[in-house]
């Protein structure tokens, strides 16, 4: 049987690691992907139910925080030496207490995103052609709403933070990223916070479990719940 857990890694800044993950996208899922157990196959994100979510404090006196879920116990001695400070914990009490009509906090970092049919200008493009842009302000709102009722939540409150993109460092002619993106590659990621109702556990265990948009490879669609 698999349990899913939640690690929370206080980090140590005067890692080097931790600093280079701090502003590499690709390091980071690195590092993060040494929790999944080996010999996954093609997609061993997917296969070991891995999300995880960078927190940011507001002062540079608290570290910062890096949660990551996993279906299996992580074995946190893969994690670089010095690395920081982690504790793992079962989500089952969270999982199991999926009642409909239960109020809740929640808190996901996400990379919303619609797929247009414009070119780099802004002019239409021809036949089904499309490209996936990002979205911000009330459009990104718009699409949490609408993200959020699919997942079996109805929002009373919502508040939105805008975080640092997910960046990759600069890499040779021809070379792509070890998550299977092209060098320079950018996400946009919004903290949303607020109050909901649950309205459908099973929808929302699963969204709690396979995660809520594009870029979890990134640092987005870890959704977190804590009692109102």
């Amino acid at each position: 049987m698999t349990t899913t857990t939640l690690t929370r890694i206080h980090l140590n800044l005067a890692s080097p690691r931790v600093r280079r993950d701090m502003t590499d996208a690709n390091s980071l899922h690195r590092t993060v992907m040494l929790l999944a157990p080996d010999g996954l196959g093609p997609h061993p994100r997917q296969q070991a139910g891995l999300l995880f979510r960078l927190e940011r404090t507001p002062t540079s006196t608290e570290p910062p925080t890096l949660l990551i879920q996993t279906r299996h116990h992580p074995d946190l001695t893969r994690l670089p030496a010095t690395y920081g400070t982690a504790q793992t914990r079962s989500l089952t009490p969270v999982l199991d207490n999926l009642t409909p009509g239960r109020q809740v906090r929640y808190r996901i970092t996400a990379n919303p995103t619609a797929a247009r049919r414009v070119d780099e200008t802004g002019r239409p493009l021809p036949g089904k052609h499309s490209r996936r842009t990002a979205l911000t302000g009330d459009q990104a709102a718009t699409w949490w709403h609408r993200r959020a009722t699919e997942a079996g939540l109805t929002l009373h409150t919502l508040d939105t933070t805008p975080v640092p993109a997910a960046r990759t460092h600069p890499a040779p002619p021809g070379a792509t990223s070890s998550a299977g993106r092209t060098p320079h590659t950018q996400h946009v990621l919004i903290r949303f916070d607020g109050l909901a109702t649950i309205t459908n556990p099973d929808q929302l265990r699963d969204a709690l479990l396979t995660g809520i948009g594009r870029a979890k490879s990134y640092g987005a669609g870890l959704l977190s719940l804590a009692p109102s």
